[in-house]
């Protein structure tokens, strides 16, 4: 029996190793469209249109006029993407406004030695980053005091008052200091770069924690200046040669009134009760950085993929779909968020989210990979493997070597843009990060399951040098073709397609259960006879963990059935066979368990459910009505309201990634695979006896039953 065992399990390995192998045939691509559906979207996208897009709104860095503020105006990037939105043909277009705040405004910022010579050091003009957000109206001459990079020792002894304090470090790490002011040349990658410079505020960081002050001390910085580490260096080292240098800082700023801007458009479907995709970019994070990248590229890209799906169905290129697809763009998380509190009916009735941030990004110029990251286990869907299919079929068709073969191998699909970048196509497929506005569309609250494409490393990430010259046509013209081919295929999925994609999830789905087998066998390689029980139950949990993730991936595929049975049977077949590569890894885990075992000169684990293990097996949370209806902010409100008895009673320590378990309540995991599930995603081991307090908070809330 344990041959038998042994075999099978290698032979699991050998499949894997087969799939990863099949991975790399130049000679066959395929997508989930049909041939003639491909050519028309590779064909109608522009990179190009892209490009000049982000050129038009994201070219340099700008003082937004005060003209831009009020509730009755319009800033120039919303006014710029609604009026090509109704040039392309939208009439549906909207512009949803909310309530906004006062937001910080500079007017004039302008830093100029006046002894022993006149020259100027910093201007707004210049460059907007140069003058620190948040710096206030001030007329200051003051002399110059060089602080190093601004660490406790380095400000002991020093008089700083009245004084402006000059770092490579921090503005915030100077906040407390007793200077008036702060002059940093502190940049975040100054040797491959030396003329970014962050986009730094007042009052930022961390305060007085590095200066050598008390933590309860008031700010005395009052404006801050940042200069490029090219010409800093320049000004470091006068200061240190003991050059007496005094200058004179004059800024004007103001605070505006603003209200968020969304703008919001869709492309209807035939049906209107089969559901939606939604894009999402953010236009703005905060209304003074302004980031040709981040992430006016995604909104270029998200503005030129309606436009090509809109001209092919509206010129009968490709047939409407069934499901519509909507785009929104506004202000990062906080203007997605209120639309989306907003149309809670809209939202009941998305089927996933497709989210573009900092897509743009010319990749070999920034040493980057285009990155598709997908949904964590609470969110299974097959919009990740759906994304997957098209990223695949543009690098495997745009690989170096594969343009280097001769004729016999010809390359599958070219897809370079007429002035853009001629090279590989060069991407990752990675586990779930959230920090965009699709963390919004993946709370618990929302339950629309939400990935997102982006471009990283970025090596001008929130610097002065995030502009139009770091995009690339290319790269623009590809994004637009894996999202227009992406959204698509689901909007215009029934049997035959929800099929498809069932089968890819199942084939991928084995190379991820594989990935979860090669890191459990690692941990019981790295096991010693105090801790081998323990890596052996981690490993079976990894494993057990994404076949449950696999096959709630597959049963998401129901919702694009039209006869529920066929497409249900098929699903049920396909999870059968997760089922299967699972109990064959779970296999292959104990007898390599014996195996560490017997090099420890152990006895091998016999693993038993302890007591709380065996309550948590038992416990199956479920959302109640409340919970669906409620939306984001309900939830909040009715977790706020949880009486702080009841909190003392169930502690939970920190650490716990309580967004996630809300995310697993389906009412099929219990809160033992809940555990197994957030421990596969995470490299800290959440602890059961939190897991069950949170739950019985979550209960006391009245937002779920158990």
């Amino acid at each position: 029996m344990v041959k038998r065992t042994l075999l099978l399990s290698l032979a699991v390995l050998l499949f894997l190793g087969a799939i990863a192998f099949a991975q790399m045939t130049p000679w066959l691509q395929w997508t989930f469209l049909p041939q003639n559906h491909m050519d028309e979207i590779i064909g109608e996208s522009s990179g190009e249109n892209a490009w000049y897009a982000i050129m038009e709104t994201g070219g340099y860095d700008k003082d937004r006029p005060a003209s831009e503020y009020g509730p009755n105006s319009m800033f120039h990037e919303t006014k710029f993407y609604l009026d090509k939105i109704r040039e392309y043909g939208f009439s549906n277009v909207e512009l949803a406004r909310f309530p906004g705040n006062n937001t910080w405004d500079a007017v004039k910022g302008e830093l100029w030695e006046i002894e022993p010579g006149r020259q100027k050091l910093a201007s707004y003009r210049d460059m907007a980053a140069m003058l620190a957000t948040g710096s206030q109206t001030a007329d200051v001459t003051a002399e110059l005091v060089w602080v190093g990079s601004g660490r406790r020792e380095e400000l002991e002894g020093k008089d700083l008052k009245d004084k402006i304090a000059v770092t490579d470090g921090s503005i915030g790490s100077l906040s407390t200091s007793g200077a008036v002011g702060v002059i940093s040349m502190n940049s975040p990658r100054p040797y491959f770069d030396p003329l970014q410079i962050p986009w730094g505020s007042v009052g930022g960081g961390r305060g007085g924690g590095r200066g050598g002050t008390a933590a309860a001390a008031q700010p005395t910085v009052k404006f801050a200046f940042q200069m490029p580490p090219r010409e800093g260096d320049y000004l470091k080292k006068r200061l240190l040669a003991g050059q007496k240098i005094k200058v004179r800082a004059q800024v004007v700023s103001e605070q505006q009134p603003t209200d968020v801007q969304n703008l919001v458009w869709f492309i209807p479907g035939t049906d209107p009760g089969a559901g939606e995709i939604i894009f999402s970019a953010h236009l703005y994070e905060g209304y003074v950085k302004q980031g040709g990248n981040d992430d006016i590229s995604g909104c270029a890209a998200l503005l030129e993929t309606s436009r090509v799906l809109n001209t092919l169905i509206n010129e009968n290129r490709i047939p409407r779909p069934k499901r519509t697809i909507r785009f929104i763009i506004g202000p990062e998380i906080s203007g997605t968020g209120l639309w989306i509190d907003a149309h809670k009916e809209i939202m009941a009735r998305t089927l996933c989210n497709i989210n573009l941030d900092m897509v743009g990004e010319w990749l070999s110029k920034n040493q980057s990979f285009f990155c598709l990251i997908r949904t964590t286990y609470g969110n299974a869907h097959y919009i990740n493997d759906v994304m997957e299919n098209y990223y695949r079929f543009v690098g495997e068709g745009n690989r170096e070597h594969i343009q280097n073969r001769s004729n016999f191998s010809p390359v599958p699909r070219r897809i370079v843009a007429p002035t853009g970048a001629d090279e590989p196509f060069y991407y990752s497929i990675e586990t779930y990060y959230g920090a965009s506005d699709h963390t919004v569309f993946n709370d618990w609250g929302v339950g629309v399951p939400g990935i997102m494409m982006i471009a990283w490393p970025d090596r001008w990430y929130h610097t002065s040098g995030d502009h139009v010259d770091k995009s690339d046509p290319t790269q623009m013209k590809r994004v637009v073709i894996i999202s227009a081919a992406s959204a698509y295929t689901i909007a215009g999925a029934e049997d035959n397609m929800a099929m498809k994609i069932a089968g890819e999830i199942t084939s991928n789905g084995t190379s991820r259960l594989g990935h979860q087998l090669v890191r459990g066998l690692e941990e019981l390689n790295q096991a010693t006879t105090e801790n081998l029980s323990t890596a052996y139950q981690s490993a079976r949990g990894y494993v057990m963990a994404a076949v449950m993730s696999e096959k709630d991936t597959l049963a998401a595929v129901n919702e694009l059935a039209v006869d529920k049975k066929l497409v249900a049977d098929y699903i049920a077949a396909m999870q059968k066979s997760i089922d299967g590569v699972g109990n064959a890894n779970l296999n292959a885990l104990e007898n390599h368990m014996k195996a560490v075992a017997r090099k420890l000169n152990s006895t091998p684990v016999v693993l038993q459910l302890t007591e709380i293990e065996r309550q948590a097996s038992k416990v199956v949370p479920r959302r109640t009505p409340a919970a669906e209806q409620n939306g984001r902010p309900g939830n909040r409100e009715a977790l706020a309201k949880v009486p702080a008895e009841v909190r003392s009673k169930f502690p939970v320590k920190g650490g716990l990634n309580t967004a996630e378990l809300q995310c697993l309540i389906n009412g099929n995991h219990s809160a033992l695979d809940i555990k197994y599930m957030l421990d596969a995603q995470s490299q800290r081991k959440a602890d059961l006896q939190d897991i069950l307090n949170h739950l019985e908070i979550l209960k006391a809330a009245g937002l779920i039953t158990m």
